[in-house]
C-alpha cells in the first residue's frame, strides 16, 4: 500500500511524497482490495491550478485500463489547463483487487478514490471526468459527491448501462460524443443530453469513431476549449 501521507501538506502542481506517477502507480486501500492509482503532475509550461481531476476509464471486460489511450489524452488535455490527473484501475484491473461487479462495485471505486484525492488535495477542486463506461460510473456518483465539473466522453447511453434514474448533477457539464462512434450511437447520447434539464454543454465531433482514432488531438482540443470557463482562478 502506499505510505501514508499526511493530509493537507500538498500543493497544487506537486505529487505528496510516496506518491508516483500514473506510468509509476502505487496502491491504496479499496471496498474490494487494492486499487491501483497514479497522479501526474500539471505539463509543463501550464500554471499549476488548485484542481486535482479524477479521470476513470472504460470498461474492464473490453480491455479497458487507466492507460487506455482516450483516458491518458483527456488526462493530458486537463494537465495542460493546471490540473493535478489522478488515474486508478477499476477493480480487477491491473494491480487492483476483487473483479468486474457492473458499475457498482466500480462506484465504490471512484467514492474511494474520491476520498483519497479530497483528503491529499483539501485546498483544491475536484473534477471528475471518464471515457465509455468511466464516463457512465462518474456520471452515477456526481450528484452524491459534488464535483466542480463532469467530463463525460462518449457516455454509453443505450447500451448495457441504465442512465435513467440517476440524480442530475449540481456542477458545469461537458459532454463529447463522435458522431461516427460505432459502440455508442451518437443520436442516442444527443437525444438524452437534450431532454436533461438543464442539459449538458454537448460537442459532437464529426467523423470521429469511440476510440477517437486519428482523433485524440481534436478531442484534446475539445476538452481545452470546453472546460476553460470553469477553470478556478490561479
Amino acid at each position: 500500500m502506499s505510505p501514508p501521507v499526511p493530509p493537507g501538506t500538498e500543493t497544487p502542481g506537486t505529487v505528496p511524497p510516496g506518491i508516483a506517477p500514473a506510468d509509476q502507480a502505487f496502491l491504496i486501500d479499496g471496498p474490494a482490495g487494492a486499487l491501483e492509482v497514479g497522479v501526474d503532475v500539471p505539463e509543463e509550461g501550464a500554471e499549476p491550478l488548485a484542481l486535482v481531476a479524477i479521470v476513470c476509464h472504460p470498461l474492464p471486460t473490453e480491455g479497458g485500463t487507466m492507460h487506455n489511450k482516450v483516458v491518458t489524452m483527456a488526462a493530458r488535455a486537463l494537465r495542460e489547463c493546471g490540473a493535478t490527473t489522478v488515474r486508478f484501475n477499476f477493480r480487477g484491473v491491473g494491480r487492483s483487487e476483487g473483479t468486474f461487479d457492473e458499475g457498482r462495485g466500480e462506484s465504490d471505486d471512484l467514492r474511494t478514490v474520491i476520498a483519497w484525492a479530497r483528503a491529499r488535495y483539501p485546498g483544491s477542486q475536484l473534477w471528475l471526468a471518464g471515457f465509455s463506461f468511466g464516463a457512465y460510473v462518474t456520471y452515477k456518483v456526481s450528484a452524491e459527491v459534488q464535483p466542480g465539473m463532469l467530463l463525460s466522453i462518449a457516455p454509453p447511453v443505450g447500451r448495457s448501462w441504465d442512465f435513467s434514474g440517476i440524480a442530475h448533477p449540481n456542477c458545469p457539464w461537458l459532454v463529447i460524443q463522435g458522431e461516427a462512434d460505432e459502440i455508442v450511437d451518437a443520436q442516442a447520447v444527443k437525444a438524452w443530453a437534450e431532454k436533461l434539464k438543464p442539459p449538458p454543454e454537448l460537442v459532437l465531433m464529426p467523423e470521429t469513431s469511440h476510440f477517437f482514432h486519428r482523433k485524440l488531438m481534436d478531442l484534446r482540443g475539445a476538452i481545452k476549449s470546453g472546460v476553460r470557463p470553469w477553470l478556478p482562478a490561479a
